[in-house]
């Protein structure tokens, strides 16, 4: 497992959200998260086995709460700035808009056309980052982090151009087929041409999935995550199996509300 955090236009970088009922909130994601021998995630807080803050939950204040009630991608853009203005003048929103004191855009929380939000951040310094694992190691433990990210939504080529051109992510067919008919999701990349998130058809196998960025935290022990989401309040939307019927991924629904997918790490 390579090193996830890198300083690119395009890279996802980490995620939060401000939630209603944070204690409660904080219990079920440290439950689900913390599974299997050698957890992923720290179960006190919520940074991943390395310490880092690779997701956060915050408690709803007054300040958050024209934010909706989704896990927010952060995405590294060479322009803030930039961004805003493309996603406003096609159509998207801008929620949050961060500059400093001499009016200069610091960060932004916008959310597109289908409702979906999302924050734009500047690339990252890359002597600040995290190294997931020592340069000779070859094959480093299993960390959390945000193993990927899609949006799910019924007019994913109009939402792909809105990426393209907020974010600036380059696009790369991917084949479906719904009922015999062939048709084409999309992996958008960044700058340097890697995968960085999905935008799919809201058809076929993804048919019932809500229209919000997904994130998809690996686990240690999904079966056992998926039984405490369900101890816990929430609920399994969508569970998906592989061999010996063990569990691969799952879309769940927390306790108020939002959505994510989990996967065995």
């Amino acid at each position: 497992m390579s090193n996830h955090f890198v300083p690119r236009a395009g890279a996802i970088f980490s995620a939060d959200i401000a939630v209603p009922e944070h204690e409660r909130e904080m219990r079920f994601y440290s439950r689900v998260l913390s599974t299997g021998e050698q957890p992923l995630w720290r179960e006190e807080d919520l940074l991943n086995n390395l310490g880092v803050p690779i997701v956060g939950l915050g408690a709803r204040s007054a300040e958050y709460e024209q934010l909706p009630l989704q896990w927010m991608p952060h995405i590294q853009v060479g322009d803030v700035a930039g961004s805003v203005r493309q996603a406003e003048a096609l159509a998207g929103t801008v929620l949050m808009h961060a500059r400093d004191e001499e009016g200069r855009s610091q960060w932004a929380v916008l959310r597109d056309p289908n409702g979906a939000a999302f924050g734009v951040i500047p690339i990252v310094a890359a002597d600040t980052l995290p190294q997931s694992a020592p340069a000779e190691s070859a094959d480093p433990a299993p960390i959390g982090r945000i193993a990927w990210l899609d949006l799910t939504i019924p007019a994913a080529t109009e939402t792909r151009d809105f990426y393209r051109q907020v974010v600036g992510w380059s696009v790369q067919e991917v084949e479906m087929e719904d009922n015999g008919e062939q048709y084409a999701d999309y992996t958008m990349l960044d700058a340097n041409g890697n995968p960085a998130a999905g935008v799919c058809h809201a058809r076929g196998m993804n048919r019932d999935l809500p229209p919000v960025w997904m994130l998809y935290l690996p686990v240690g022990d999904l079966a056992e995550s998926l039984r405490r989401v369900a101890e816990e309040g929430g609920e399994v939307v969508k569970a998906v199996q592989g061999e010996g019927d063990a569990y691969v991924y799952a879309a769940v629904r927390d306790p108020v509300g939002v959505y994510l997918a989990l996967l065995q790490g």
